[in-house]
């Protein structure tokens, strides 16, 4: 038997909720239909997501991987930003994967070890005919890179800068993850919620998963009122 990738061992986990089903595409329909179908026969073998904090970027290469997952195929999230303080022993064998999503690249650029290893991954993968998904702060070709043939293999795929949503997008993701999790979210409560709530979405739908629990717990709807009386606002 084959032994298994050595970076599998660290054990990084996926969020369950970052799923396609709950995410709002927006204007991003293109890149969410992209990811979606990279595994297929001619799908894209390399897509890069750029975009400011909060945007959705990791969650999108944590749903390519569950969708991974779903087709019993092998794919690893590697989110650089918890994982650049080690050596990159975790890039040995990737080429075994199926899918290689690489979050938060920009931690670990300016240092030759790491360069040099994501470069032979990149390598690698290409010629094992396998997919990769690279996130980070900026398009490739603004990257603080020191090794030009990273550099150059960066700007091969295909680039998406994703966008942060605007207030009718945010009203829109946010009924859509109440759907998902089988709330009913009027429009004017989910309209006070954005009012007064975070302006992230990540915190926006911490706030949701607390009003699905104390709604649960109380037996009440969702109304206003409610939302003041659980959340203390």
């Amino acid at each position: 038997m084959s032994r298994a990738p050595a970076q599998l061992s660290l054990g990084v986990g996926l969020r369950d909720d970052a799923t396609f089903v709950n995410f709002y595409p927006g204007p991003h329909a293109g890149l969410v239909d992209r990811l979606t179908h990279q595994l297929d026969a001619g799908g894209e073998p390399f897509l890069y997501l750029w975009g400011g904090e909060g945007v959705g970027r990791s969650h999108l290469l944590q749903a390519a991987c569950h969708a991974a997952s779903d087709r019993e195929l092998r794919a690893l999230y590697l989110p650089l930003a918890e994982l650049g303080h080690f050596p990159p022993l975790m890039l040995e064998e990737i080429e075994r994967l199926d899918l290689v999503a690489i979050d938060d690249l920009e931690r670990v650029l300016g240092r030759k070890r790491w360069e040099e290893a994501l470069f032979h991954a990149f390598n690698r993968l290409r010629d094992a005919g396998k997919r990769l998904v690279i996130a980070a702060d900026a398009p490739p070709r603004q990257l603080p890179v020191q090794l030009p043939d990273l550099a150059s293999r960066l700007t091969w795929g295909v680039t998406f800068h994703v966008k942060g949503l605007d207030d009718a997008g945010r009203l829109a993701a946010l009924q859509l993850r109440a759907r998902v999790r089988g709330m009913a979210l009027p429009d004017e409560v989910a309209r006070f919620i954005l009012h007064r709530g975070p302006r992230r979405l990540g915190e926006l739908f911490e706030v949701l998963a607390t009003l699905d629990r104390a709604s649960l717990s109380a037996q009440r709807k969702l109304t206003i009122p409610f939302v003041k009386q659980a959340l203390g606002w």
